[in-house]
């Protein structure tokens, strides 16, 4: 059945009017007809099976004939500060880390990143990325969308994650602490912070100035992650290690 997310005063005493551009998705690239049902999804963690009883050209109506809690939501909380990636591979992230269970993803602007500051990530760049995160949650199941926050400078990134949980900045010049060993200090509260560069890495001035933040680095073993992977590689070790995957 197809998920949507929805704003929660979409729904009121068990009916629903729906409007914008999930009237094309169901209309004209699903092609409901009236008496299809979908999951409408709250962000709040309940799900909402609905019948269709109206589809025309603006509205999208439904009755509510189910009601339940989701528990798809990990109870350990990962932020990944990612490196600005050049090309589609930042999309590549979105998508895989929000169907893996990342929380909350930070677009970093790293001394190596293409890009040259943060007024060239543009508007219709971070639409584009806000709708592959709702499109991935929604075909994942999730129970609340992944927070995308705005771009930021990799200072600012490291005094934002220095004020809760277990910062973690993999690195390959790094071989006395393991991911494992590092997740032995994971607070009660599970969350978890992991900065991943961009193509090339961090530079040594940058891995400094982490440590002085308290962000602690790790390695992720012997061989070379790509920056698209290594997120997704580390946030699929930790769930698992915590319980949260498997």
């Amino acid at each position: 059945m197809h998920r949507f997310f929805i704003p929660p005063n979409t729904i009121h005493d068990n009916r629903v009017i729906l409007r914008g551009d999930i009237i094309h998705q169901i209309r004209d690239v699903l092609r409901m007809r009236i008496g299809d049902s979908i999951i409408l999804l709250d962000n709040s963690g309940f799900a909402h099976q609905t019948k269709l009883t109206l589809i025309d050209r603006d509205t999208v109506r439904g009755t509510v004939e189910d009601r339940w809690q989701l528990d798809t939501e990990p109870s350990t909380h990962i932020t990944l500060y990612q490196g600005l990636l050049k090309g589609q591979k930042f999309d590549w992230v979105l998508q895989k880390g929000t169907e893996i269970g990342i929380t909350t993803f930070v677009p970093v602007l790293a001394a190596r990143c293409i890009v040259g500051n943060l007024e060239d990530v543009s508007g219709v760049r971070i639409d584009r990325w806000e709708r592959i995160v709702v499109e991935a949650a929604e075909q994942a199941g999730r129970a609340s969308l992944p927070h995308l926050a705005n771009p930021t400078l990799f200072i600012h990134a490291c005094e934002l994650a220095a004020r809760s949980g277990l910062s973690l900045i993999p690195w390959e010049e790094e071989h006395n602490r393991s991911l494992r060993e590092a997740l032995v200090q994971v607070p009660k509260s599970k969350q978890i912070n992991i900065f991943i560069g961009p193509e090339g890495g961090f530079a040594e001035e940058e891995i400094a100035v982490a440590k002085e933040h308290g962000i602690i680095p790790v390695s992720l073993g012997p061989r070379i992650l790509r920056a698209e992977t290594a997120g997704l590689a580390a946030t699929s070790a930790i769930l698992y290690e915590l319980g949260d995957l498997g």
